[in-house]
């Protein structure tokens, strides 16, 4: 019996499972901490549920099309929402629409809040707020191959779905290996935060919640005005975690085992940190006559590594600095962070690609018979990976495009609209103006929450995974060919042969078949 087609449905039910499992020992802490927990249990208890009905009926015995790879990873992020809505909605002051955005937020590491009233959610339903960030940072795919060993065969086509950039670097044999590899740096470098916030002065739940959000790069802390309050030295404390947050996992990796040199040789870590320390002289110099010099550094270098690794964290109120500030804090939105991080925009490696591509363009004017290959570093680009980058920011800016006119017609002006569309895209959060980082996405219209959410998703999924379904093939039925009869050829004894079949073929077989005859004899 074939068991195509079950593989998304297997996968959607041991996701409900993992979650309706951590949504459990949510209740238990909250109920052991005195927070409200029946919305907890009932959102474990629903979950799981419905995890088992659908365990029951999928299979994941076959490798999947790449068709059902596609299905399963888009399927897994509208489920994933739904379920993290459900605390908010049954134990939370959050309606249904409010609560899938800030749970999409959550799970897509955008941090894009509708809270209003801080005081009004319970310390269980923050931490469940940071942790949904933690997981969405490294990718819910690369929790699933880690853990389901039964996953392992598909799990390079659905890695590769979800990857972050171009191209994941396969630096150990096996997919699941260099998963459990990601989440050992990834969860080190969290506990590390975590310690560092603490002995920094942050009470330990706060440094708890904050480390979730910091190396996933996300930004959902629990203080309503974010790192505004919190004493200086916490500011570059954050600035040292969230330069991690937005690298290379991969090079970290090799950093972390004994080659740290890899760091430097790579072009898109060398720009990356360029990108990092120019913005944040750069809005130092901006802001120096309004905060003077030392205040100047912390709130420029803390908001170019926080807006450019898609943090979202602020230091201050950026949306009320002068409008060369708002300038640069966009263009670092739209840059982003490293690919293989847990960053979103539209990443460096791709700008890098981009102006090496528009270099060749200009040289090849004045030497257009020139063979001009595109390199980044040693490394030559193949001409499909420089189309696969053209298509993604031809895509990232239609988007762009679409949902700032969509906000517009619902009601935004037009630089919250904006800032809004590239804020929530890039994965980043605060905006400017009614969407600034002091401010929320509450007042907006339901239309627009629910658009925005989508366009969450879609800077997750890097976008072309989204654009895919709406494209006519997808939806085309795959057609059933029956195989092509042989066209045949007279042989030389008037029999016939296939047209395909050499007169060296007909001999060997022939002389197998004798070969055969005297075996049996």
């Amino acid at each position: 019996m074939s068991h195509r087609g079950r593989y998304a449905t297997r996968l959607l039910g041991t996701t409900s499972l993992v979650l309706a499992s951590v949504l459990a020992l949510f209740a238990l802490l909250a109920s052991s901490t005195g927070d409200p927990w029946r919305g907890f249990a009932a959102a474990a208890l629903l979950t799981g549920v419905v995890g088992a009905l659908l365990s029951r009926f999928g299979s994941a015995d076959r490798e999947p099309t790449r068709r059902e790879a596609l299905v399963a990873v888009l399927l897994v992020w509208t489920l994933v929402p739904a379920v993290g809505a459900l605390p908010y909605v049954l134990e939370g002051p959050l309606t249904p629409i409010d609560a899938l955005f800030e749970s999409a937020s959550g799970f897509t590491t955008t941090g894009a809040t509708v809270l209003v009233d801080f005081g009004a959610m319970s310390r269980s339903l923050f931490l469940w707020r940071a942790l949904t960030q933690w997981i969405g940072g490294i990718g819910i795919i690369v929790l699933f191959i880690a853990t389901f060993p039964q996953l392992a065969i598909a799990g390079r086509q659905l890695f590769t779905t979800e990857a972050p950039g171009p191209e994941q670097d396969r630096f150990l044999p096996r997919l699941r290996f260099t998963a459990l590899a990601i989440l050992i740096v990834y969860g080190g470098l969290t506990l590390a935060c975590a310690f560092a916030y603490h002995l920094a002065g942050m009470e330990t739940y706060d440094a708890v919640a904050n480390a979730l959000t910091t190396l996933s790069a996300g930004g959902f802390s629990p203080a309503a005005r974010s790192f505004e309050d919190y004493p200086a030295a916490l500011s570059w404390v954050a600035v040292v975690f969230m330069l991690f947050a937005g690298a290379n996992f991969a090079l970290l990796y090799r950093a972390a085992t004994g080659r740290p040199w890899a760091l430097w040789r790579d072009p898109e870590f060398r720009a990356y940190l360029v990108v990092l320390v120019v913005g944040g002289a750069s809005l130092a110099v901006l802001l120096a006559g309004e905060y003077g010099w030392a205040e100047a550094l912390r709130h420029g270098f803390f908001q170019s590594f926080s807006i450019t690794t898609s943090t979202g964290y602020a230091s201050a109120d950026f949306a009320q600095w002068s409008p060369a500030t708002h300038g640069l804090l966009l263009a670092m939105m739209l840059i982003g962070g490293s690919a293989g991080s847990a960053a979103g925009g539209v990443k460096v490696v791709r700008w890098l690609i981009m102006v090496k591509v528009a270099s060749r363009e200009v040289r090849h004017t004045m030497h257009p018979r020139a063979v001009l290959p595109v390199r980044l570093g040693q490394r030559l680009v193949p001409d499909d990976v420089i189309r696969a980058v053209s298509a993604f920011v031809t895509l990232y800016a239609v988007l762009l495009a679409l949902s700032t006119i969509g906000l517009l017609l619902l009601g935004s002006d037009e630089i919250s609209a904006f800032s809004a569309a590239l804020a929530t895209l890039g994965n980043v959060g605060p905006g400017l103006a009614a969407v600034g980082p002091m401010a929320h996405y509450a007042e907006l219209h339901p239309g627009a929450k629910l658009w925005l959410t989508f366009t969450m998703i879609a800077g997750r999924l890097e976008v072309v995974t989204v654009f895919v379904v709406f494209t006519r093939a997808w939806w085309r039925r795959p057609a059933r060919h029956e195989p092509e009869r042989p066209r045949l050829r007279w042989r030389p004894d008037g029999s016939r042969r296939p047209a395909s079949e050499s007169a060296s073929g007909t001999r060997r077989g022939e002389r197998r078949r004798e070969r055969r005859a005297d075996d049996v004899a």
